[in-house]
């Protein structure tokens, strides 16, 4: 979403990870470039992309003006593809003067979600401002209809979530929608943001309405975006954190969180839940140092070879604004694989958004029919009768591709059976089938949820690797799979792709079949963390080192029993106050890891706005990164800041790393782009000093000389020390 905030205070190296960690492109060699919107748009924010009925991709925004310049905002601007990379305008979802009757004349239409449910394509999406208040921010989740992404679409008569008054004053902010088909058939809608935090909510069988309790599933203060799927029998939580718009210094990034049931409670990779004060997340995509910043607010897709994509919208750092400085950030749509290693998702395995040249993901395989014509030519009916028409077969029996495919492959087609007892695909001679209540591959087979209506069109996929099957039945191929059967076969083989119905006629569309994707194992390396650099480091053991100079001295900073003690003062370093004292050291040339170890007593749950302490990479008083652990609001966070002039006046943003303790330890990471000279700095964090989480990349210019540094500052009340036990060096 683009509304501002409430709340908290390594790039030619990646590159060649980025290309040493890729696949071969299945398709032989199709290459594609961010930002993909590019063709069409130069700001495309809030992204979610859908395959239509018709094969192709259907891609949905936040209302913005598309284009500099252009000063309109289109009403969830839509953009059609054949492949992924190419994308054109496809008109605007809604007319300008179409709302529902229950939205303010003035209410904009932000972070669309769009699934198919119960048989027809729905439009979940934020409405800006409703008639329940004279507030202008009396958020609401409305949901349209249409019988295609294309539309036309209706917007139904009252909100899926209604506005929600606030304990604190004015409306929880009930936007960023994300709708899940559960295990079991049931329909969930996660919602939610900065204010109020992330919920899920069941919603009716048609999918248009709330039912029952909402249940918190991420923290306010922290998270928004939400974007929910299922893989491997997980519910995993997409969301958000830090803020969308800050121009040059938003650090946006994405997180995830994963639990056994679609209400949570959802744990990171280290085991800490999102829904507490001190919230996990394990990170998914941040900056990296290249050009995009801010990238964040995703939706995950998949391609005809069974790889998944992040979609997701970024800052290009050199042109952040769409017209004017502080104006409408631009916010082009990204798309960059998105590997499963060892249970977690991560872009490019960790190297994180690209800007060079990519493989382009898989569009279009060696069996790709989308029945637009009657022409069957490229199969041979075996007993029974088919048709194809209009973009869809139909007919019973069997239809063999004359085709033939060996080796690891992905097959799927859409179907509705409109008169048959069961259809499916066959498979290397097995039958893999929906029907009778059930989903079955050869011997193997699962229940289908209770009351699913096969009358309307789900997708079903089959992947086979090695001599292993996986038949998965879904109704909108977006990770919400409602039955999976696996199947081991008896030995490799090579066949053919067949379509069957029995019983009486089905209904198929875009039948493929291609190479199966190629699955990353691994994740590129963190930073090497070398040898102590004795000469740059201090231990605290005997007062402050020589080395040391400070900005504005705190005399109340002391050196005791082996830890520097300073009480966080009631001063900041962020926009025109520039009162914050800062404790610096010169830094060695080339590359490096500086480190510090700090404790401070922060407790959970209270508004201690923003005491923080930790370390500090300084310019001056208008361009540092700050990596600190802090207090926003009721949460504690390692927030990793970054302030810089721009247009005229400094301008402060933030990323979030990693999970806070009492005691945390804190890394940043320093290297030279050998291309163009900036210093990259890279922010890690850790609750025990032995297992890190790293996250963005805030770079300086190469003509300056940034130092190294330690700050504790934010407020005064109620009084604490923080203690930082060393600062170390590491080559």
């Amino acid at each position: 979403m683009r509304h501002l905030r409430r709340g908290g205070a390594l790039t030619a190296v990646l590159v060649l990870l980025l290309a040493g960690a890729a696949p071969a492109s299945a398709t032989g060699g199709d290459r594609y470039r961010n930002p993909v919107s590019a063709g069409f748009a130069d700001t495309f924010a809030d992204p979610v992309v859908v395959r239509g009925d018709d094969g192709a991709w259907y891609a949905f925004g936040t209302s913005d003006p598309l284009r500099e310049g252009e000063g309109r905002s289109h009403r969830v601007p839509i953009a059609r593809s054949a492949d992924l990379v190419d994308w054109t305008y496809a008109g605007d979802a809604f007319a300008p003067d179409q709302r529902p009757a229950y939205a303010a004349p003035g209410a904009a239409f932000w972070a669309p979600d769009v699934r198919r449910v119960a048989g027809r394509w729905v439009m979940y999406v934020t409405v800006t401002d409703t008639t329940v208040s004279d507030d202008t921010f009396d958020t609401a989740v409305g949901v349209a209809t249409a019988p295609s992404p294309a539309g036309p679409w209706t917007f139904a008569d009252t909100p899926a979530v209604a506005p929600r008054p606030g304990a604190g004053g004015g409306y929880l902010w009930t936007i960023d929608p994300s709708q899940l088909t559960g295990a079991d058939g049931r329909h969930w809608l996660y919602y939610g943001s900065y204010y109020g935090g992330v919920s899920v909510t069941e919603l009716s069988p048609d999918g248009l309405r709330a039912v029952g309790t909402p249940t918190p599933v991420a923290i306010d203060n922290k998270f928004e975006g939400g974007y929910a799927l299922r893989r491997d029998g997980w519910y995993y939580l997409f969301a958000s954190t830090a803020n969308c718009c800050a121009g040059p210094a938003t650090g946006y990034s994405v997180q995830v969180g994963r639990s056994r049931d679609p209400r949570g409670p959802f744990v990171d990779r280290d085991g800490q839940r999102l829904d507490v004060s001190r919230a996990g997340g394990t990170p998914v995509l941040t900056q990296n140092g290249n050009r995009w910043i801010g990238t964040g607010h995703n939706a995950v897709l998949t391609d005809l070879s069974g790889q998944d994509w992040i979609a997701y919208h970024g800052i290009d750092r050199a042109d952040p604004y769409l017209d004017e400085p502080f104006g409408v950030n631009e916010r082009p749509m990204l798309l960059d694989r998105l590997d499963w290693i060892d249970g977690w998702p991560t872009v490019n395995a960790g190297a994180g958004p690209s800007d060079a040249d990519r493989p382009a993901p898989v569009t279009t395989g060696r069996i790709d029919a989308r029945f637009a014509t009657a022409d069957l030519r490229g199969w041979r009916v075996g007993p029974g009768r088919w048709q194809a028409a209009a973009g869809v077969l139909t007919g019973s029996g069997t239809l063999t591709s004359r085709a033939r495919l060996g080796g690891d492959l992905r097959a799927e087609t859409d179907l509705r059976l409109t008169g048959a007892t069961t259809a499916g695909l066959r498979l290397r001679g097995v039958d893999v089938r929906v029907g009778g209540g059930r989903l079955t591959a050869g011997a193997a087979a699962t229940s289908l949820p209770a009351g699913l209506d096969l009358r309307d069109r789900h997708n079903l996929a089959i992947e086979v690797r090695d001599r292993r099957l996986v038949a998965t039945l879904s109704p909108s191929r977006l990770g919400d799979p409602v039955a999976q059967v696996f199947l081991w076969l008896p030995r490799p083989t090579t066949g053919a792709v067949s379509v069957r119905a029995e019983g009486g006629p089905a209904e198929f569309d875009n039948v493929s079949a291609t190479r199966l994707y190629r699955p990353v194992r691994h994740t590129v390396a963190d930073p090497r963390v070398g040898p102590v650099l004795r000469g740059f480091s201090d231990e605290f053991t005997g007062g402050l080192d020589p080395a040391w100079r400070w900005v504005r001295q705190d005399p109340a900073a002391t050196v005791v029993g082996g830890a520097l003690r300073w009480p966080v003062q009631n001063a900041d370093l962020s926009g025109t106050g520039n009162t914050a004292s800062v404790l610096l050291r010169d830094a060695p040339a080339g590359t490096y890891v500086v480190e510090t170890k700090v404790t401070l007593e922060l407790g959970e749950d209270s508004v201690r706005n923003y005491q923080q302490a930790g370390l500090v990479a300084y310019v001056d008083d208008d361009r540092f990164a700050r990596l600190t652990q802090v207090a926003i609001w009721n949460t504690r966070q390692v927030e990793y800041g970054y302030e810089l002039p721009f247009a005229g006046q400094p301008v402060y943003g933030g990323s979030i790393v990693g999970t806070p303790g009492t005691t945390t330890w804190l890394r940043l990471a320093h290297r030279v782009d050998p291309v163009n000279g900036e210093h990259e700095f890279r922010a890690g964090s850790s609750r025990d000093g032995k297992r890190w989480t790293w996250g963005a990349v805030w770079t300086f210019p190469a003509d300056t000389t940034p130092r190294i540094g330690l700050v504790a500052h934010g407020g005064a009340t109620p009084a604490v020390p923080a203690e930082f036990d060393y600062l170390r060096v590491h080559r």
